[in-house]
């Protein structure tokens, strides 16, 4: 009996898999973006999402970041990364806005406090106004 169920199971998952794996000629298949970028652009945007700061704004989002702590931008990257998905929160009205920065910012040796979130949502506020 554990045999048959057993291999009652294995036909099921190998049945699942090939209809997974089967190749489609369905032309119901969407095509692939020509430009992910500009969908992804429209996303980030209707998002509440500000574009990725250059130069200047650049410099100066880093710089606020690094006035709340130096940690905060050790992987530059990151930092602007996580900027930017702050604002998603700040301009979409979440709350516990400084909850989710302080959890947003923190990670590796970042321990980042709810103060700190206060701080870093304050240094926000410019930058997060050009979504």
């Amino acid at each position: 009996m554990k045999r048959t169920a057993t291999a009652a199971v294995l036909l099921a998952a190998l049945a699942a898999l090939s209809a997974c794996s089967s190749d489609s000629d369905d032309s119901t298949d969407a095509a692939p973006s020509t430009s992910p970028s500009a969908d992804y652009s429209a996303a980030e945007e209707k998002a509440g999402i500000p574009p990725e700061p250059t130069g200047d704004a650049r410099t100066e989002l880093l710089a606020a970041l690094f006035d709340v702590d130096p940690k905060l931008v050790t992987d530059e990257a990151d930092a602007i990364d996580n900027a930017r998905n702050q604002c998603a929160a700040i301009n979409g009205g979440a709350d516990r806005l400084d909850y989710l920065a302080s959890q947003r910012f923190s990670g590796g040796d970042v321990e980042v406090t709810e103060e700190q979130g206060k701080h870093i949502n304050t240094a926000l506020t410019e930058f997060c106004k050009t979504a």
